[in-house]
């Protein structure tokens, strides 16, 4: 008796694939349709039909991945999430994964047993390779987060741009020694991360700065990570005299340890945030930051998820890519 790995392989396509134009979800192109149906005939399988009701049955519930919860960034993100559900009648199953690969597996689970009717993810721990085959039992979005092999649905922001404007104003404000502060946290590296990382060299390399090794830092993206980068950076022999962060959390401690250190902000150390938070308004210095459409990102990764599962057409909101702002205030 043939199985779904045989229709593949006739294929020449993954199972993932032939299980979507089996389930007839959306994303799949007419010829990859036709190829499979042409190895479903040739090799006289037919899907299981006590399976196919399984996946069939709605729980109304939607599980939303997030690596932190005490993170403000993501509260506000699951804010945005919840209120496009809520009006659709759907309920959030939050689940946090603490940068753990283990349990972001565990939780995509949920969507092969039927458990909740479509996962979101924020962040994304393990490789894609481990990740492809769960979209097989229902519909998967990426949000925030991204994977250019993922053919999902995927709601982000253009972070080399972020990157590169934080860093051109800098420039722009006299400082050739700039430092970076990436995350800390994830056994990956996270393509958001890399990709900002990419704008903040593509503005070094415009003005003909060079890039240098030590002043690119890797902290936690809380609080108390801002303050242990400021204290690396006040350990270098040659000091950094402004710093991109990559949280407003981050760019809070940065200014908390500066001040306890006796420097002043930003006569002598500039810090940019990330995200345009609350916080960012609240400290002294206000913080100059980059602001991040937070609410509009999970209003449309959860109504890119409605949509789909109830298979309303979505053709041209495959990859949608939403714009950052550079927010000027006092601590550059």
């Amino acid at each position: 008796m043939a199985t779904i790995a045989d229709v593949a392989k006739l294929a020449g396509l993954s199972r993932a694939t032939v299980s979507r134009v089996i389930n007839d979800h959306p994303y799949v192109s007419d010829e990859k349709k036709k190829l499979v149906k042409e190895a479903m005939e040739a090799l006289h399988y037919y899907p299981n039909s006590t399976a196919q009701k399984l996946r069939s049955q709605k729980t109304e519930t939607i599980a939303v991945l997030v690596p932190i919860l005490t993170n403000p960034f993501f509260a506000y993100l699951l804010e945005g999430i919840d209120t496009v559900a809520n009006e659709r009648g759907y309920h959030l199953l939050v689940c946090q994964t603490r940068y753990s690969q283990e349990k972001e597996i565990y939780f995509l689970n949920l969507l092969k047993t039927k458990q909740v009717d479509g996962i979101i993810l924020t962040s994304i721990e393990n490789d894609w390779n481990k990740i492809e085959g769960f979209s097989e039992f229902g519909p998967i979005v990426l949000c925030n987060e991204f994977e250019t092999r993922a053919n999902v649905p995927t709601v982000r922001l253009d972070q080399v741009y972020g990157g590169y404007i934080g860093t051109r104003h800098l420039i722009e404000k006299g400082h050739t020694k700039i430092a970076y502060c990436k995350a800390k946290y994830g056994k990956n590296f996270s393509k958001l991360t890399m990709e900002r990382e990419l704008g903040y060299k593509m503005a070094l390399a415009e003005y003909n700065i060079p890039v240098r090794e030590e002043f690119i830092i890797r902290e936690d993206t809380d609080i108390e990570g801002g303050k242990m980068t400021l204290r690396k950076m006040l350990s270098l022999k040659e000091r950094p005299t402004a710093i991109f962060t990559g949280s407003d959390m981050v760019a809070a401690g940065v200014i908390t340890e500066a001040k306890a250190n006796g420097l002043r902000v930003p006569e002598d150390i500039a810090v940019i945030g990330f995200d345009d938070q609350p916080i960012a308004e609240m400290i002294e210095p206000q913080i100059t930051t980059i602001k991040q459409p937070i609410l509009e990102i999970g209003h449309k990764a959860s109504k890119l998820m409605m949509d789909i599962i109830e298979k309303k057409n979505q053709e041209n909101e495959f990859d949608s890519l939403l714009s950052l702002q550079l927010i000027v205030r006092a601590s550059t």
